[in-house]
């Protein structure tokens, strides 16, 4: 990269400005870029450009981490304890936990979801993510795998009629490592999208797998290779397939599967149920169709705000006070922002106290809230911790997240919770370039998501 960017003249040159930099580990391998140290750093110490001693340091510096890591306390397998089968059976349980933990409800307005068993007889899967393995980049091929329709069939079994139609597709075949993307036909799609609206016209619901997959976002890694988009609207014709279905007149629970944040406004404003499912692994049918039943309660939360469009990038909660003016006839707010999600079940945070509302700057203290599931369901909140100085010596954002907790609560159930308040928490780069905590008011906001709506608020003094 550093060639690239003309600050080293070739491989060699590289080699040592990133070794003499301090760089101590270089990627190799069949890569374009990797290899440089082994192929030149033999050299540079013949030419007196660099000392044994210094690779000695180098290496003691890699060394020192492996012992650390435990790598060398029994640094050999023996092949008779190997049970790899046994071993990806036992972790299925814990990919479905990481998949229904992720699991993100957006929007539930009619509060379709949970779904019974005996509320539906026939149902539709549609979408072209509904039948296709989605892992991400950089992942492995796992031995199990369950697709949204699989998953859906095995939770229904004979109970419920399940028809399925694609829709409409993103790309021809194709994985993440495909340096070529072969884009759909509009033939293909309009014949994909009549199927669909035909075949769903039997059903009471739909349930629509959209989203994107390893092709349509992902690292671009060189120029044959691309990855990145200018659009952030759901890609191809998955507004046309929605359009197409909304004729149809039947209640659509959306789920979209993405590794970045689709600024989906079109189907966020055309239906009433959605789910955030990001990428969930192996696992993604069970998980999907535990959470669309009812056997698990979602309680994801969004790691990161959902833009209304392009247009509204840079989009994040923690901004500065200045930085969000606004936009000509539009919202200036996110989507959906950073730390939301809802759950079947509602709660109700109240009483927001501190253990002392007045700290020196290296002391700490504690935050209490009430929480109280006031929903019929038995569910978990993930209560958020964030604060804003309220006057200092360099500009701060307007909330940062300094804590977090989930909690379980039972239909009617409260609870108490606490959080701390570190001097760490308070501090920041004053404008002597010092690590610091400055002397004033921060307020203290607890609530289930970044948004103001979402949070209750106090003040702390720092003197």
């Amino acid at each position: 990269e550093i060639i690239k960017h003309r600050f080293a003249e070739d491989k060699k040159d590289a080699a040592l400005k990133g070794f003499t930099a301090g760089v101590d580990i270089d990627m190799v391998g069949d890569t374009l870029d990797g290899d440089v140290y082994a192929h030149y750093l033999k050299n540079l110490v013949e030419e007196g450009l660099i000392t044994e001693e210094q690779i000695n340091n180098s290496v003691r510096n890699v060394l020192r981490m492996k012992f650390k890591l435990g790598l060398f306390e029994d640094p050999y397998v023996n092949p008779e304890k190997i049970q790899n089968d046994v071993k990806l059976e036992k972790d299925r349980t814990l990919a479905l936990m990481a998949a229904h933990e992720t699991i993100t409800l957006l929007k539930n307005d009619e509060n379709i979801l949970p779904i019974s068993l005996s509320q539906f007889k026939d149902i539709a899967v549609i979408g072209p993510n509904a039948h296709r393995k989605l892992l991400g980049g950089y992942s492995g091929e796992p031995k199990y795998y369950t697709s949204v329709l699989d998953g859906i069939k095995q939770k229904v079994g004979n109970q419920v009629n399940v028809r399925y139609s694609e829709g409409c597709r993103l790309t021809e075949g194709g994985s993440w490592n495909d340096d070529l993307i072969t884009f759909v036909d509009d033939e293909v799609n309009n014949r994909l999208i009549e199927e669909a609206v035909e075949n769903v016209k039997k059903s009471e619901v739909i349930i629509l797998a959209l989203g994107g997959n390893e092709q349509t976002s992902r690292e671009a890694w060189n120029k044959n290779h691309m990855g990145d988009r200018a659009d952030l609207e759901l890609f191809g014709r998955q507004n046309d397939l929605i359009k197409a279905l909304l004729k149809i007149n039947k209640p659509i629970i959306a789920l979209l599967f993405n590794g970045r944040p689709n600024a989906c406004k079109f189907l966020n404003d055309s239906v009433s149920t959605i789910l955030e499912c990001w990428y969930l692994g192996q696992e993604t049918g069970v998980a999907v169709a535990d959470v669309l039943f009812g056997n698990y309660n979602p309680s994801g939360k969004l790691p990161i705000s959902f833009p209304r469009s392009a247009g509204h990038i840079p989009c994040y909660y923690n901004y500065k006070p200045s930085a969000r003016r606004g936009y000509l006839n539009d919202e200036i707010s996110p989507l959906y922002a950073f730390g939301y999600g809802l759950s079947y079940t509602s709660f109700k945070i109240s009483n927001l106290t501190l253990e002392k509302s007045s700290i020196r700057k290296n002391e700490s203290t504690k935050v209490f809230v009430d929480i109280q599931n006031t929903g019929d369901r038995e569910g978990e909140e993930v209560i958020q911790l964030y604060i804003r100085d309220m006057f200092s010596s360099v500009t701060r954002p307007v909330k940062e997240l300094r804590g977090f907790t989930k909690v379980n609560l039972k239909p009617s159930e409260k609870k108490t919770i606490s959080m701390e308040v570190l001097p760490e928490h308070l501090a920041f780069t004053n404008i002597n370039y010092e690590w610091t905590v400055e002397s004033g008011d921060f307020e203290i906001m607890v609530g289930n998501s970044s948004r103001d709506q979402d949070l209750i608020k106090t003040l702390l003094s720092v003197i």
